[in-house]
């Protein structure tokens, strides 16, 4: 029986655990993207390499041998995107900073937003959405957005509807591009977001929901979108878009009921 010469440990199906872990985790980082056919090229080229080794083609076997030694580097060049994307996430869900802050023990919570502003912002999709007046609103959670701000004009202002409106009012200045909320204000305005290169993304949907989309992915931010060519609402999380939500699933996304919230 050669199960009775296999001894297995405690650490050595926690260490086939955090295997699988791991590889689940760059699936569902490659998922839907150009990247996961990227890597089950290079899985299959690192079969060919063992099988190779196995049948003693030294050749064959140490010019392929070259390229695998090299991989850690080729993978970091190839998935940077998506490395980048992990380290974000993993720093967001895990950011001791945040966890050990003054605000977080005398329960301040400035990242929310208000119920006031709640509502300044619902009524003023509601009235761009009528008007089919596009929009773009970032909302920032616990991953800090001033480098994407940076691309914009610093406002800093307080969030109220007419100036949202007044903001993305197509003879407005500011109107092209993204909005970003912070701390429950108004930080900038007419800012550059990455695009999503998910080759998925139906193409009804046009450049304002790939920047959507893509910073969502990038970071753990929410995005509101106003359709400009059909007024639609949507909201996206995570990389994942609802389209045409009504104004009480959006007061409850803002609200964060997101078991509410299928996408």
């Amino acid at each position: 029986m050669i199960l009775a010469f296999i001894t297995l440990s405690f650490f050595d199906v926690l260490d086939i655990l955090l295997v699988a872990f791991l590889l689940y985790q760059v699936y569902m980082l490659t998922r839907g993207t150009v990247a996961i056919n990227i890597f089950v090229g290079l899985f299959l080229f690192y079969l060919i390499w063992l099988f190779v080794t196995a049948l003693n083609m030294e050749l064959l076997s140490n010019i392929l041998g070259k390229f695998i030694g090299v991989g850690v580097i080729a993978l970091l060049i190839v998935f940077q995107q998506e490395v980048r994307k992990f380290l974000l996430h993993l720093g967001s869900r895990y950011n001791f900073s945040q966890k050990f802050s003054f605000e977080k023990w005398l329960a301040v919570d400035d990242k929310s937003i208000k119920d006031k502003e709640v509502e300044d912002i619902i009524e003023s999709c509601e009235n761009m959405s009528n008007t089919k007046t596009g929009a773009l609103i970032v909302i920032t959670k616990r991953t800090d957005l001033f480098s994407f701000a940076e691309t914009g004009q610093i406002l800093k202002a307080r969030i109220s509807s007419s100036l949202l409106e007044s903001i993305f009012f197509k003879n407005s200045p500011l109107h092209d591009g993204a909005l970003i909320l912070d701390n429950n204000r108004i930080l900038a305005a007419r800012c550059i977001l990455p695009v999503s290169d998910n080759p998925n993304i139906p193409g009804s949907l046009g450049l304002r929901h790939r920047a959507g989309i893509g910073i969502s992915q990038m970071t753990d931010a929410h995005v509101i979108i106003v359709s400009e060519e059909t007024g639609n609402i949507s909201y996206i999380m995570g990389g994942k878009i609802k389209v045409r939500i009504s104004s009480d699933e959006l007061r409850r996304f803002l609200c964060a009921d997101y078991t509410s919230f299928v996408v």
